[in-house]
């Protein structure tokens, strides 16, 4: 039989989805801080379909997680916030100190999976997620919502590459990022939750110096502001300022149409977390 969450695990997890924040949430996290923010495209009126996710575990570990409910298809804010729960689930049920955190984060995207597709109903969601165990953190992600790691300087140390033939054609060479951030079919996307055929990619260990900012982000920012300009806010700085600085830019992008700037109504959420 399988070990099951305790209560008071499961109290210190944090689930925040069909959300409309007015501004980003500072805390302390992992031995470290975070910000995050979580908001509904502009242009709609039904529930914001993103979800994000911190899972403490032990006294300086824990799992953050951003997953973005599959706009066009039914059900996208039960499929994000049901794969947090399961996740939080199986973290939660894995003792601190044990060496089962990859495993039980593994097996939780196998379950949340599963879960997503027995809705019956076609949901599907992406997922980003960042195990950190002190200054070591590990990324595993599903889809195009996106994992960024930048030195204080602004050089940066990982990102992953989205599921989608357009993130695949930017890293081959096929296409280059500005017309990416333009291209018809960026909104494809080739790896999901609540597909039989989900697969997981996971990076290898990464050590992160002092002044490393980690970004987890829904495509809502993806698609709205450059690289480099995302790099340049998180950066350095106070984190607060930083990531009411993605959130506004971001907005005013959604907000505009003009021909030399991307400009994709959608909902947008994003963690930022830095170690202390």
């Amino acid at each position: 039989m399988g070990l099951k969450p305790t209560a008071a695990a499961l109290d210190r997890a944090e689930l925040i989805g069909t959300t409309d924040m007015t501004a980003p949430v500072i805390q302390r996290f992992a031995g470290g801080s975070l910000a995050y923010f979580t908001r509904r495209s502009p242009d709609k009126e039904t529930e914001n379909e993103d979800a994000v996710g911190f899972i403490p575990w032990g006294d300086d570990g824990g799992v953050l997680i951003v997953c973005d409910g599959l706009g066009g298809l039914p059900a996208g804010d039960q499929a994000s916030i049901l794969a947090i729960r399961c996740l939080a689930e199986h973290i939660a049920a894995t003792p601190p100190g044990d060496s089962g955190l990859r495993e039980a984060i593994l097996d939780g995207i196998e379950k949340a999976n599963q879960a997503v597709c027995a809705l019956g109903v076609g949901a599907a969601t992406t997922l980003a997620l960042i195990e950190v165990q002190g200054r070591m953190i590990r990324p595993y992600h599903v889809g195009d919502s996106m994992i960024l790691v930048t030195g204080q300087r602004g050089r940066i140390k990982q990102q992953t590459i989205s599921h989608s033939p357009v993130g695949y054609a930017v890293e081959s060479g096929f296409l280059d990022a500005e017309a990416a951030m333009h291209h018809e079919e960026r909104h494809l996307i080739s790896n999901m939750l609540g597909s039989p055929e989900m697969r997981i990619e996971i990076g290898a260990p990464f050590n992160l110096a002092r002044h490393d900012t980690v970004l987890l982000a829904s495509d809502g920012l993806f698609d709205n502001l450059h690289v480099d300009e995302i790099v340049e806010r998180m950066r350095c700085g106070p984190m607060n300022i930083g990531a009411k600085a993605l959130y506004e830019d971001s907005r005013k992008r959604m907000d505009q149409d003009q021909k030399d700037t991307p400009s994709k109504p959608d909902d947008l959420s994003f963690i930022l977390y830095r170690p202390l």
